[in-house]
């Protein structure tokens, strides 16, 4: 009888976390299938890499990287990989704002799963857009002659899910409480592109002061940008020179971080579609 008993707790446990995961696997699902219907949607994610590191970066590695003591590229190209998987997630959030005006999300939050089940899985979704926008960084990377060996490109990957995770949830906080496509694309412009600066993607902060120093340490890509050249540069004569914290402080900095962007947008998202 106690085995029985034992075998009938195990089965709701197992029925409820395989729910969970389909709810996951679903919700990506159609994002993932809308972007591959959406031409635009792919071109943008591969001329995004063209204007930001070919353009941008171009500029700066002619002007600036002589007087840098590291090679300028590979810290660029690095830095680009990680700001293409924490933005281009954070705008893919905005179709749910479209959801919403579809009523998809309120059918969804009245289902027998979790929201956060419901929210991680928009978050891969939205996280095809940015692994597309990456491989358009290695494309420009190699024309601009700046490379990455395969062990170096696979620590980059097994990282990659969290870098989505946070720049996604940091997107859900905005999603929370505006609920227009226009001022939801504004938003998320407004918290990606000072990240793209002031985290050091492809500018060294490693002297910032001021303002800049203490806006630096509260952004989430700051952190996401750190370890990820913590795990290129390892073993690295340069490692001291690009990375600036601890990997561990960065690890705990970035779970701590999307932790409570986590929490505190998806209760807002939730709310907000629950007053509708």
């Amino acid at each position: 009888m106690s085995v029985s008993m034992a075998a009938g707790s195990v089965r709701p446990a197992t029925s409820r976390a395989a729910r969970e995961l389909n709810a996951v696997v679903a919700v990506a699902a159609r994002d993932i299938t809308i972007t591959l219907k959406s031409p635009a949607t792919l071109v943008m994610s591969l001329v995004m890499p063209l204007l930001m590191m070919g353009m941008i970066g171009g500029n700066l590695m002619q002007n600036m990287a002589s007087g840098l003591d590291f090679d300028f590229g590979t810290f660029m190209l690095v830095g680009m990989l990680v700001n293409m998987l924490f933005m281009m997630t954070t705008m893919g959030m905005v179709t749910l704002v479209d959801d919403s005006d579809d009523n998809y999300s309120a059918e969804l939050l009245v289902s027998p799963v979790s929201r956060y089940s419901i929210v991680i899985g928009k978050i891969v979704g939205s996280s095809f857009m940015a692994i597309v926008s990456c491989l358009g960084v290695l494309v420009v990377g190699l024309v601009m002659g700046i490379t990455l060996t395969g062990w170096q490109l696979l620590a980059l990957l097994v990282l990659a899910p969290l870098m989505c995770l946070s720049g996604g949830a940091l997107a859900m906080i905005v999603m929370g409480v505006i609920k227009s496509n226009k001022v939801a694309n504004m938003a998320v412009m407004m918290i990606t592109m000072p990240q793209m600066f002031l985290s050091g993607v492809i500018i060294p902060i490693a002297n910032s002061s001021g303002v800049l120093f203490v806006l630096s340490r509260i952004l989430p890509m700051t952190y996401c940008v750190d370890l990820g050249r913590a795990v290129v540069y390892a073993g690295s004569p340069d490692f001291g020179s690009v990375v600036l914290f601890n990997p561990m402080v960065s690890l705990i900095a970035i779970i701590v971080l999307t932790v409570l962007c986590l929490v505190v947008g998806t209760f807002l998202y939730a709310r907000s579609e629950k007053n509708r």
